[in-house]
């Protein structure tokens, strides 16, 4: 069984200052690091791109979880995992071609991972889980940070969580939207190994009490 990995979501940062959010998120004892690229086309918002991969590379050891919610993601795949991305998570919604794509970037050496918006079912998945590494369950509708959870979409993570079982697979299960302290133990009892936290890590004074409490 996976552990569970919380992914501090740089959404949620000061963008003057990310250098020193990944510096917090380092010393609060976290895994990963949530960078969520926005294009303002698939999602109603621009953050940031491979640019920022490349700045973040040189100042974390920690896990690059990059998701892209972009259009015709793959013309950017190699650009992102030149530019130090560890993983590489594109929307099902976004891309024809997912298994392709999927093996693409593990061809490069990263983890693929694909995302599922609220509306879209986990049965959507099945044929492509073998070739998957991440399953990343979108708890709200992406765009913005700071929306609350829907909970409906837990079950999607349970359907998920069976369907890996079954298949005798061993992806990872990652919830992004609206997890905080309450809605993370939620999601953790649905089956998911890792939670993208943004505003609940980054507004919490005790970071790495809140790593310690849910991580692991």
């Amino acid at each position: 069984m996976n552990k569970t990995i919380i992914s501090p979501s740089i959404l949620a940062a000061d963008f003057a200052d990310f250098g020193k959010a990944a510096a917090e998120i380092d010393a609060s004892g976290a895994k990963w690091v949530h960078m969520d690229v926005m294009d303002g086309s698939f999602v109603p918002n621009i953050t940031f791109g491979p640019q920022l991969v490349r700045a973040l590379r040189k100042r974390t050891q920690s896990f690059l979880d990059v998701h892209l919610m972009i259009v015709q993601p793959n013309r950017y795949i190699r650009e992102f995992a030149d530019a130090g991305a560890d993983g590489i998570t594109f929307h099902f919604e976004a891309e024809t071609h997912a298994q392709k794509v999927l093996c693409e970037i593990r061809s490069l050496g990263k983890k693929a991972g694909i995302a599922i918006n609220p509306s879209t079912p986990a049965s959507m998945l099945e044929e492509i889980l073998p070739f998957i590494d991440l399953a990343l369950i979108m708890t709200v509708n992406p765009g913005f940070g700071g929306q609350s959870m829907i909970p409906q979409c837990l079950e999607k993570v349970e359907k998920l969580a069976k369907m890996r079982e079954k298949a005798k697979l061993n992806f990872r299960i990652s919830v992004d939207g609206g997890i905080n302290e309450n809605t993370a133990v939620q999601a953790k009892n649905a089956g998911a190994d890792v939670l993208v936290m943004g505003s609940a890590f980054f507004e919490h004074s005790a970071k790495k009490t809140l790593i310690d409490r849910f991580q692991g």
